[in-house]
């Protein structure tokens, strides 16, 4: 029952902790290296470095140090993280093993092709199952991340029409696509021109039939959409932009709600990437690194970056003889632990893929009926694997969505995406992914709950939340226009 949870983020010791500067002295020193059993190079005076004040710190204090630092931190090993758009999904920890085993974690880029043949079989095969799980024709590993295989996409489209005759100067970007699209066709050359969705959140055809003229070179469509909902009229639209020459991009960062269900070529799509670090289990957080391979139909397979992983007889070889190949877009050939983990999760999921998508949404639809009585939803419908609220019911105890998500730190929950998509006014996004219990799910529900029930009781509660952590509220303009980016 609802009435038996508590808050999980309001007790266990938070430990203080000192720059190293403070802990290290002189002489203190957690390591021994061997004698220079060489002469000590000479070094002219203009070459040498100066000397960078680094603290002496034994072993234990460096474990200490960093094993208290990551206390303070927040990760989906921790709890529910539910931040939309984004598929913080629980990742299997065999994946992570089998990437660091060394056959794979210490191939070097230059290794001979007869001595990689291994490595070289794996991404084939994992760029087989993607045209599979797809339904396109061919595939590039080498994008490092998902904005990067927007880049390498829209670069293809451009070779294209280049390749047609027929270059164009505009993309069409809905206002439900993923913020990344506009800058990643402007950066291909191309004016991004902004079309609006309709009343139930999605595209119509008569608003894309406006826009769409000989100029534009196609649409970036990001299905299922930045709402959390299905584009349903994909098919319409496409056959729209290919009757006047244009092509169709899918921006596959929300793949976890469709992968084995949706067939993206009989959609109509063209060119697609695809978020391995979101759907295909590799640790999304940290900065990286991520892989964004791109899936594209048959007539612009000679366009995808090379080398291209060839099969040749019962021979792997990186193949560069393809003459309309938009070149190299990533040092080598990707980022090929992410690639491990992601073709161990396929394998060890198959037709299970179809399974984690179909929960995923039954997971969102969940949250989204039970939370439409307590927070503004401003479409209606069903969604896909994300549902979007907004604050409009809460600006009547004068507290907003930022209030909300920094009081949900203080019942254990990492807040949820939040003032994004830009079409809700105060948007919150959440996204529980198919990883999440239906406890967990119940928990969550529990917290969103009580958290408004705060508000109209005693609303300063959220206005000076977070209270349970090591940091409280942050002036966050303050902060933004007045970083400190020095360690000490």
């Amino acid at each position: 029952m609802l009435e038996e949870f508590k808050a999980q983020g309001t007790k266990g010791l938070v430990m203080e902790e000192v720059l190293l500067w403070e802990t290290g002295k002189k002489g203190r020193i957690g390591y021994s290296l061997p004698p220079l059993d060489v002469k000590e190079a000479e070094i002219p005076g203009e070459l040498k470095r100066k000397e960078i004040d680094i603290p002496d710190l034994s072993e234990v204090d460096v474990v200490r140090h960093y094993t208290r630092l990551s206390t303070w931190n927040f990760g989906v090993d921790t709890g529910t993280y539910p931040l939309g758009s984004c598929t913080m999904k629980y990742n299997p920890k065999i994946n992570e093993q089998i990437a660091a085993k060394e056959e794979f974690a210490k191939v070097h880029p230059l290794t001979p092709e007869d001595m990689v043949q291994g490595p070289l079989k794996l991404m084939y095969n994992l760029q087989e199952l993607l045209k599979e799980i797809t339904g396109l024709d061919g595939v590039t590993l080498q994008p490092a991340a998902g904005a990067h295989g927007e880049y390498t996409g829209i670069r293809i489209i451009y070779a294209y029409h280049k390749k047609n005759g027929k270059p164009k100067k505009k993309i069409l970007i809905p206002d439900t696509a993923h913020g990344t699209n506009p800058a990643s066709s402007a950066i291909c050359g191309y004016k991004p021109v902004k079309i609006s969705s309709n009343e139930n959140g999605i595209l119509s055809v008569d608003e894309v039939e406006k826009y769409m003229d000989e100029d534009t070179a196609g649409i970036m469509v990001t299905n299922p959409n930045t709402l959390g909902l299905f584009e349903e009229n994909i098919r319409q639209i496409a056959d729209i932009i290919h009757k006047r020459g244009g092509l169709v991009y899918c921006d596959g960062a929300n793949l976890n709600a469709i992968m084995g269900i949706v067939d993206l070529k009989k959609s109509g799509i063209d060119v697609l990437h695809i978020n391995l670090h979101k759907t295909f289990s590799a640790p999304h957080g940290g900065g990286g690194p991520g892989s964004g391979p791109v899936c594209v139909r048959d007539e612009l397979v000679k366009f995808l970056p090379c080398p291209r992983i060839v099969k040749q007889n019962d021979k792997f070889v990186l193949s560069y003889d393809f003459p309309d190949s938009i070149g190299r877009v990533h040092s080598f050939y990707g980022n090929f632990g992410v690639m491990v983990k992601a073709y161990c999760y396929i394998l060890s999921m198959g037709s299970l893929l179809k399974k984690a998508s179909q929960l995923a949404v039954l997971n969102a639809n969940y949250i989204k009926e039970n939370l439409k009585q307590t927070l503004h939803l401003p479409y209606h419908r069903p969604c896909m694997h994300e549902c979007v609220f907004s604050d409009k019911d809460l600006g009547k105890y004068k507290v907003t969505t930022l209030d909300l998500a920094k009081r949900l730190i203080d019942y254990g929950f990492h807040p949820p995406t939040i003032y994004f998509p830009l079409v809700v006014h105060g948007a919150i996004m959440i996204e529980p992914t198919e990883t999440e219990s239906k406890e967990n799910l119940d928990r969550f529900i529990w917290a969103i709950k009580e958290i408004v029930k705060e508000a109209g009781k005693d609303p300063e509660i959220l206005l000076q939340a977070p209270h349970n952590t090591r940091i409280k509220r942050l002036d966050e303009v303050y902060a933004a226009r007045h970083p400190v980016l020095k360690g000490y």
